[in-house]
């Protein structure tokens, strides 16, 4: 079993609201609860801005690598995203396989990307 956590931040010094550009930066941890070995194979966002401006990000690994985790074990990430608008969400998967060949999707739960003080 798979469990993703992820923790968001505004980064003020390189938005420029004024031209509608709102940057986030993302922190993933992938836990590895189950039994076997894993390894992440894809990534596959789907990101929304306020507007209803979708995003789908398809590619191999996450930042360059293709963690592999044995049971037990975690591995942490930080990338980013910008936005249009200031607030949006972020959800999707991760394709991973196992050590016995089973190849599945973990999914990334959704969650909210916001220039602070600006939800309630």
């Amino acid at each position: 079993m798979i469990e993703i956590d992820v923790h968001t931040n505004y980064v003020e010094s390189q938005s420029s609201p004024e031209d509608k550009r709102y940057v986030f930066s993302y922190t993933v941890t992938i836990y590895n609860k189950g039994r076997l070995d894993v390894k992440l194979l894809t990534r596959h966002w789907i990101i929304t801005d306020a507007n209803g401006k979708v995003q789908e990000i398809r590619g191999e690994g996450v930042v360059g690598e293709q963690p592999q985790l044995s049971p037990g074990e975690d591995y942490q990430y930080t990338s980013g995203t910008i936005l249009e608008t200031s607030v949006g969400t972020m959800g999707g998967s991760y394709q991973m396989i196992d050590e016995a060949g089973n190849i599945f999707d973990a999914e990334i739960p959704e969650f909210v990307l916001s220039v602070p003080r600006t939800l309630h």
